[in-house]
């Protein structure tokens, strides 16, 4: 697995990293599904052991993820696993409580206390402010980024991160939080990684830059043939994309040009669809759900730097239709 260095924080992580979402299973908050269906925690479990394994040393989760079980699930591996073996990335924020706004700063540290207990570590890796919803008028950023600094200055984070589904709302928050690690979303189907201007800081600046979401969630694998159906609690059943036949169809085409294109990769689907995130971008990372040890095998097979001219040609794809 190529490793790379995460900016400014200096550690070697690997290229594909594990995005472990799903390792909370099926969860709702209020009668919003949030979580992710039909995972358990022994292939979770198995899932983990393989990525240590084959050098997937950088593992994401989030205190909301199935309400802690995924930092539970991961914290239970340290007598199997070396805790210094892995880069740990946790969250906070998007858990309320009792109040009306996320980033309330008694929800916040409660929330941060419990995931060392979830995750048996005395600190982090790495902490990050989960979303950039501060408030109507960003009335709460400010308590909020003081009491993750506090964290850190607590040493229960080592390094300090910004995340959002947005790479236009991480920029209006980006030099008021001086991140070491930034978390946007970027796929080939969804790119603002470089109009936005985050690139740009991201570079000048030397963050550490990891991709969420590089692959729809397993949409743009093409793994689907007919409108999904998924059982009550998981997020994707709000995804309209997942039931709009001519997605579906577009991303069946889509898979039979790459796997003509890349045939001589063990998975030319993923690699010419996470590959071409490197492109751009050859000390990032990418955060892959591998939901069982199959999907961690997969991912062991990419993180190489797709060429310039395949990227272009992969990006084109998407934009079609």
């Amino acid at each position: 697995m190529r490793k790379i260095i995460l900016g400014r924080t200096g550690v070697d992580v690997s290229a594909i990293s594990l995005g472990t979402w799903s390792y909370g299973g099926a969860n709702k908050s209020g009668k919003i599904p949030v979580g992710w269906g039909g995972q358990t925690d022994d292939d979770s479990k198995a899932a983990l052991i393989r990525t240590w394994e084959l050098g997937i040393n950088h593992w994401d989760t989030a205190d909301v993820y199935g309400n802690g079980r995924s930092e539970s699930v991961i914290g239970d591996m340290w007598e199997t696993i070396p805790r210094n073996d892995v880069f740990i990335a946790t969250k906070v924020g998007w858990d309320q409580g009792n109040k009306k706004h996320w980033y309330d700063v008694g929800t916040m540290r409660l929330n941060m206390e419990r995931s060392l207990k979830n995750l048996k570590t005395d600190c982090v890796d790495l902490m990050y402010l989960h979303h950039c919803n501060f408030g109507e008028n960003d009335e709460y950023f400010d308590e909020a980024i003081e009491v993750i600094r506090k964290f850190k200055e607590e040493g229960k984070t080592q390094f300090i991160g910004l995340s959002d589904w947005s790479s236009e709302k991480i920029m209006q928050f980006i030099e008021r939080c001086d991140p070491d690690v930034v978390q946007p979303l970027r796929n080939v189907m969804n790119d603002t990684y470089e109009s936005s201007g985050l690139k740009k800081y991201v570079d000048d600046h030397n963050l550490g830059i990891c991709f969420f979401s590089p692959i729809k969630h397993g949409l743009l694998t093409g793994k689907y043939t007919v409108p999904a159906q998924f059982e009550d609690g998981d997020f994707r059943s709000g995804e309209k994309a997942f039931r709009d036949t001519s997605v579906i169809q577009k991303m069946q085409d889509n898979k039979a040009l790459l796997e003509n294109q890349f045939s001589d990769h063990p998975n030319p689907v993923m690699h010419g669809v996470v590959d071409a995130l490197f492109s751009d971008s050859p000390t990032g990372c990418a955060l892959l759900g591998q939901r069982n040890v199959a999907q961690v095998e997969a991912a062991a097979t990419l993180g190489e730097i797709l060429s310039h001219q395949d990227t272009e040609w992969v990006k084109e794809l998407y934009k079609k239709g």
